[in-house]
């Protein structure tokens, strides 16, 4: 793998991304905090950033896939690439300028009550993973880690908004499992969280969706089909095959 950008250690390890690989951004900001977001999840804030994500794949026909949890979002590139001859800076800085001034640009949207109190900004890093397998294994991996953050999250603020300060939250989550923490939330807050929203539990999924579509009606008033692409946003276990290989074209080309 290459990684291409991060801002804390600004590292550059190669400026051109081999060829018959793809390519995988990722996003991340870090401001909710300033615009008291609600805990766990503030349902708007991740819509937003859906809504970004539909954005990015429609502004860029070469990104096949987009997976996002809480304040990041990954962005998988299909093999054969030559957006900006593969140049991974380019690559990297289109996205994550673009991503950013979307986010300012639909703020009301989701916000109408809500003044945006400073610019947004997100770094971003580029990796280069050689093989269809590994690109869904990352993908997984982003799932799972969504699964467990999420899980953790929802028991702290029950507990903090119960009452308990987030160090007593803190220590009466230690150790714990994951069924420890579901029979806190349904014994103490009657919660059941296999029930909470499924984009809190297992992220967004962002990718083009062939469906059909009523393009006209006939002489005789019979609607007329017809097989489309269009940019949809599901929330849906991609950690085992049924996904990938229920719909194999998103990562046809890699898996060619």
């Amino acid at each position: 793998m290459i990684f291409l950008f991060d801002s804390q250690f600004r590292a550059v390890v190669s400026t051109q991304t081999p060829p018959g690989q793809p390519e995988l951004n990722r996003a991340a900001g870090w401001f909710s905090a300033e615009h008291a977001f609600e805990k766990p999840n503030d349902e708007n804030a991740l819509n937003l950033m859906n809504s970004c994500a539909v954005s990015m794949l429609e502004q860029f026909p070469d990104i096949v896939f987009a997976y996002g949890v809480s304040d990041e979002y990954s962005f998988i590139w299909k093999q054969t690439t030559q957006f900006y001859q593969r140049r991974s800076s380019k690559l990297l800085s289109l996205s994550v300028s673009y991503f950013t001034s979307v986010y300012v640009m639909k703020w009301k949207e989701f916000f109408p009550h809500k003044e945006l109190k400073g610019p947004p900004y997100f770094d971003g890093r580029v990796v280069c993973y050689p093989r269809a397998k590994i690109v869904q294994d990352y993908l997984a991996w982003r799932q799972v880690d969504c699964h467990i953050n999420n899980q953790y999250n929802t028991c702290f603020w029950m507990l903090v908004k119960s009452g308990k300060t987030q160090r007593e939250a803190q220590e009466l989550l230690k150790g714990t499992q994951t069924k420890d923490k579901n029979e806190l939330l349904f014994g103490q807050f009657n919660v059941n969280y296999d029930k909470l929203p499924q984009m809190f539990r297992k992220g967004s999924c962002v990718y083009r969706k062939k469906v059909e579509e009523v393009v006209k009606l006939d002489d005789t008033g019979n609607p007329v089909t017809r097989t489309r692409s269009k940019v949809v946003v599901e929330h849906m276990d991609i950690i085992g095959p049924k996904f990938w290989s229920e719909l194999p074209y998103i990562l046809k080309e890699e898996c060619d």
